[in-house]
């Protein structure tokens, strides 16, 4: 019995139980081997005419045995190579191959062989390298160490048996002698591997009326990945396919984007657009992030640094050769390379974004009520920074056009006095088109986006301007819709009605100013916002929970309508009943909270001021 090299348990613990985060990456590990082994023969073929190309992977399960035999054709090893490749932990020929052949080869690294222990007691490899006369067999037991003897093998490659472990409190590990098992995690981690990975399957077919059951080998992985074709080759319908089959959707993507992307850092990318977010997408349990693979095998089914929270709606995979793994090939390296595919998806997505929505609105729009609030938050949570990127793709509600429309659109359709983009915010386009404030802003012609997601006002403040038009909200003091008669009428009546005014601000616990104003049609009066802080803000802040959080509240102003009839009566109501016309300012400011949607705090004393003034 030989020692491994590295003559240390611990390493070996590590490696078997930290390195990998989850077994069933064994089987990943060693047909990837079989993979590269299969690709240096193959490699050799090119120049040797002698090499049988008939390549393939064979899975073999014997229950009773409680063995699982991976063996394959490729270039196999010798005596020398056992040492070197098995001998030593974390030693790899495929490495040294690599270095000297352009070939895209998974296995870089000699650990992966030993996560095999995770499930099994003992190893053996039975191997016969290519144009050689002599076999080996190289058996292991784990940290003991291994031995290596001469055998007896029919044709080159390497057959590795594992014999599984017994099943623990902790682990069922006859979960790796079940073929549904063995099946779906080649499905799930080697699909793509580009030869033939067969096993022998039990099947069953009718005779003479009979159920008969028969054994057929069969080919379990797709070997040719739909990411790896041509262009020409992938229609529209096989990529939906492709989606509807690996993410388990049962609707087609809304869209499909395919890249082939070649430079620095070379990869394939094939990108799609769920109908409809997953019902936990807004929830902290959501995870994204897109498929990676590194040479068609599974590296990451999750790796969230492909693709930024805003995008993070998007499905896809994403293939390259180039990329730098760590040694357990289960986290990516945070390098250049990374970053690099980063950047190169953020913008693809950006550009075919921009142009779904010129050739084929209806679909953009439905996409964008879907995940629209995402790719706001992406604006909102970079402060500002990725404005310029995301602003072409906002869609919000228009007043005049009654439907979606960009920026872009809403700028080049406004009047040519206008000088500032309107916009208006409530919880629905319902209570913002009844806001009072919107009715004078219409009439005048002018065109009023309404911001019905909480974070939209964020989102525009951020923005700041588009095409030198900068956002102004509609409850903001002076819109310039007064000529300087209407301006210099309303300043006479606030003066003149000061007294008055400044007792009444009493009821309102003195916090509130109370401004009168003509920029109302119907309504007798509304709450407004003085200061950086809005109404929709102190909404949102509202929402949030109330652990260590500050309380925010906006600096509260109740606009009076002195064309209304209901000032006539504050009006007389203060000369002849003071305390009736503050329950009335009480009442007026009710209603404007309410129309504002926010709460109002005492609603029994709302209830018993509006009694009052009723008898």
């Amino acid at each position: 019995m030989k020692q491994f090299k590295t003559e240390s348990k611990r390493i070996l613990d590590l490696m078997i139980n930290s390195i990998y985060t989850n077994k069933e990456i064994f089987l990943r590990e060693l047909i990837s081997n079989a993979s590269d082994a299969i690709d240096k023969l193959h490699f050799i073929s090119l120049t040797d005419s002698e090499v049988n190309s008939d390549f393939k992977i064979k899975i073999t399960i014997d229950k009773d045995a409680r063995t699982l035999t991976i063996e394959d054709n490729g270039i196999g090893m010798n005596k020398e190579d056992l040492e070197k490749n098995l001998g030593t932990i974390a030693e790899s020929g495929t490495l040294d191959f690599k270095e000297k052949n352009e070939e895209e080869l998974i296995g870089q690294f000699g650990v992966g062989f030993y996560s095999a222990f995770m499930v099994s007691d003992k190893i053996e490899v039975l191997t016969k390298k290519y144009k050689e006369d002599k076999a080996y067999l190289w058996t292991s037991k784990g940290v003991e160490g291994y031995e290596i003897k001469e055998a007896v093998k029919d044709g080159v490659g390497s057959k590795i048996t594992l014999t599984i472990k017994q099943n623990s409190d902790e682990e069922n590990y006859d979960e790796y002698l079940q073929d549904y098992v063995i099946t779906s995690l080649i499905k799930k981690h080697s699909d793509y591997i580009h030869y033939p990975i067969k096993m022998d399957v039990k099947k069953t077919k009718e005779v003479d009326g009979k159920e008969e059951t028969f054994i057929e080998e069969e080919t379990i992985n797709s070997m040719v990945p739909l990411w790896r074709k041509n262009k020409n080759e992938v229609t529209t319908e096989a990529m939906e396919s492709f989606y509807m089959d690996v993410f388990h959707d049962y609707e087609k993507p809304l869209k499909c984007y395919y890249s082939k992307i070649e430079g620095k850092v070379s990869y394939n990318a094939m990108l799609f657009v769920p109908q409809k977010a997953p019902f936990d997408y807004y929830s902290k349990d959501f995870k994204r992030g897109l498929k990676l693979y590194s040479s068609c095998v599974l590296i990451m089914d999750k790796c969230e640094e492909l693709l930024p929270d805003y995008f993070g709606f998007v499905a896809g995979i994403v293939d390259s050769s180039d990329l730098s793994l760590n040694i357990s090939r289960e986290i990516l390296q945070k390098d250049r390379q990374v970053k690099q595919i980063s950047s190169s998806l953020e913008k693809k997505i950006i550009t075919e974004f921009k142009k779904w929505l010129e050739e084929d609105r209806e679909s953009y729009t439905k996409m964008f009520a879907e995940f629209g609030q995402t790719i706001k938050f992406g604006i909102y949570n970079s402060y500002g920074m990725k404005a310029d990127e995301l602003k072409d793709l906002l869609l919000f509600y228009s007043s005049k056009a009654k439907k979606e429309v960009t920026l872009k659109e809403y700028v080049s359709n406004m009047n040519a006095e206008q000088k500032e983009i309107y916009y208006a915010t409530g919880d629905s386009i319902e209570q913002i088109d009844a806001l009072p404030l919107a009715e004078k802003v219409k009439d005048k012609g002018f065109e009023i986006l309404y911001l019905k997601d909480k974070v939209d006002e964020f989102v525009v403040k951020m923005i700041g301007k588009f095409e030198d038009k900068e956002f102004k909200s509609i409850a903001d003091g002076d819109l310039g819709l007064d000529s300087e008669e209407e301006k210099k009428e309303i300043e006479d009546k606030q003066n003149d009605a000061k007294p008055m005014i400044e007792e009444l601000k009493e009821a309102l616990g003195g916090k509130v100013e109370i401004k009168l104003t003509n920029r109302l049609k119907s309504y007798p009066a509304c709450v407004t916002a003085v200061g950086d802080v809005t109404l929709e803000m102190e909404k949102l802040y509202r929402s949030m929970p109330h652990a260590n959080m500050p309380k925010v509240e906006a600096e509260k102003q109740l606009e009076i309508n002195v064309e209304h009839p209901i000032y006539s009566k504050l009006e007389s109501l203060y000369q002849e009943d003071k305390e009736k016309a503050k329950k009335l300012v009480k009442v007026l400011y009710y209603e404007g909270l309410l129309l504002e949607g926010l709460p109002v705090e005492n609603v029994p004393e709302m209830i018993n001021d509006i009694t009052d003034i009723l008898v």
